[in-house]
């Protein structure tokens, strides 16, 4: 048998190449209608750096979809299939070219052997970086009872690659909380570990500690952190969380404190900085948060209620006291930004914008945990005018919760159960001069509706990291297994 000459694969490439390029089908029929693509990507504003935004026609009964994006500067982009499924270097390419313009999509799709062509529309490629390697987050099953399975995981957002960081699977019955970076670092970092080798393990100045779970002196373990930007101070809270469940459809759990308070803890020292004014006797102090500049610690603060009956009487108010970071104590008076006797809800989950300028908060009818309310909608305080609204441009009909920005404080990303009412998603979305926010996207996937149809578990705490976490599971899941812990103490 004769092998191919060198002429017959230069045809075979050529004729390859072609097919790639081929142009959207012929004879489709016309509609004025905007295509119903899954995610939702018809007219959102992405940054340079992000992974391709794949999709694919909502309605399973087409079969094909044909896409064809042009860029304003240059460049084209042209895939068929059951899905779009874009080149990774091509479509880096296409939007770094348009940064700061938009690019116009073109979608036909093939239903029953006939073809529709719909409605242009396009994606905006901001002039904003995101200057973020990555987002960082928890993925957890909607378990109650049983902690099943769940983990750490990071991943990149320029591809579609997933690393775990940690998973219970090496630190057996744990329950993974919370990675909390400060400021997107990732060298330094905090998250709790509950169950019978329960520890707080913070990573700072190369060195991992493992802090005993719970100080008897404060009633609980250390939960919901936040650093200081100086890196030497963390704020905790120390919660004792309870659960119940809803028998209507339209709520599911219900997760409320007995107590809850505020405290610092001073990693160089290992103590815990105790202070009257966010420990109060009849009063529960949760999710705190440092400014930007370190002056000041934001935190929410609710009237103790009669617990499992009088749970949705529990309103929480947004308030602030000067931190002072030579002494590690707060002081002064403390503020009132958002006052629940004013507004008749609850404020939690407050979250500084990094330049100082905002600050992000979900509101819901009463309580803190909000994941499960569907009301709760992210609402934003400007720092400058006092001034707060309702974010309709991303909000939704179900639950939008636990929110964090990019350093450059023009993006932020976000957990949403609107997709299926089930399982919470990130979005991301960017901020403009206008303190306007664009309408939010959907954590882009390779293949996206596959992916999020047969995954198990939601998103939750996510935050943006700028660089790849260095830890070592191996070794992390040895040293909690052996449990030894640091003593914390009280000053």
């Amino acid at each position: 048998m004769r092998r191919p000459t060198p002429i017959i694969y230069f045809i075979i490439a050529i004729s390859l190449s072609m097919l790639s390029c081929t142009s959207m089908p012929e004879h489709a029929t016309e509609s004025t209608d905007l295509p119903s693509i899954y995610p939702d990507y018809v007219d959102v504003t992405i940054p340079t750096g992000i992974a391709p935004l794949n999709f694919a026609m909502s309605d399973d009964t087409f079969t094909t979809i044909d896409v064809e994006i042009k860029g304003a500067k240059g460049g084209h982009l042209h895939a068929q299939g059951t899905y779009t499924d874009f080149d990774i270097d091509d479509w880096h390419q296409m939007v770094d070219l348009n940064r700061g313009s938009q690019l116009t999509v073109s979608v036909c799709a093939e239903k029953d052997g006939g073809w529709v062509r719909y409605r242009d529309f396009t994606i905006t490629v901001s002039p904003y970086p995101l200057d973020e390697w990555g987002i960082t987050y928890r993925k957890i099953a909607p378990s109650y009872e049983m902690y099943s399975r769940m983990g750490l995981f990071e991943r990149e957002l320029s591809t579609f690659e997933e690393h775990s960081m940690l998973q219970n699977t090496q630190v057996p019955g744990m329950c993974l909380n919370c990675h909390t970076a400060n400021r997107t670092n990732p060298q330094q970092y905090v998250f709790h570990v509950r169950g019978s080798h329960g520890a707080t393990i913070i990573h700072r100045e190369g060195e991992t500690m493992l802090l005993k779970a719970s100080n008897d002196s404060l009633g609980g373990s250390m939960v919901y952190p936040y650093w200081h930007p100086g890196g030497r101070y963390c704020a905790f809270s120390t919660n004792k969380t309870s659960q119940m469940f809803h028998t209507a459809r339209a709520k599911r759990i219900e997760v409320y404190d007995a107590s809850s308070d505020v405290f610092v803890y001073d990693a160089e020292a290992q103590e815990i900085v105790h202070d009257t004014l966010t420990m109060r006797k009849y009063w529960a102090e949760n999710a705190p948060a440092f400014s930007p500049d370190g002056q000041w610690l934001y935190y929410i603060t609710a009237r103790r209620q009669i617990y499992p009956t009088d749970y949705d009487k529990e309103k929480y108010s947004l308030c602030r006291v000067h931190f002072d970071e030579h002494t590690g104590r707060m002081d002064g008076q403390v503020d009132t930004l958002i006052s629940t006797t004013a507004t008749g809800k609850s404020v939690s989950w407050p979250r500084p914008s990094y330049d100082g300028r905002y600050l992000m908060y979900t509101q819901a009818d009463y309580g803190y945990f909000t994941v499960w309310h569907p009301e709760a909608d992210l609402w934003l305080l400007d720092l400058q005018t006092g001034e707060c609204r309702a974010m309709q441009e991303v909000n939704s009909s179900r639950a939008e919760s636990l929110h964090n920005w990019s350093v450059n404080s023009h993006w932020f990303l976000f957990t949403s159960r609107r997709d299926d009412g089930l399982y919470s998603r990130i979005y991301l979305s960017c901020i403009g001069a206008d303190g306007r926010a664009t309408k939010p996207f959907m954590l882009p996937q390779r293949n996206p509706k596959q992916y999020y149809r047969q995954s198990l578990y939601s998103y939750n705490t996510p935050d943006f990291t700028s660089s790849p976490v260095k830890m070592d599971a191996y070794e992390l899941g040895n040293q909690i297994e052996k449990g030894e812990r640091v003593e914390t103490k009280m000053r």
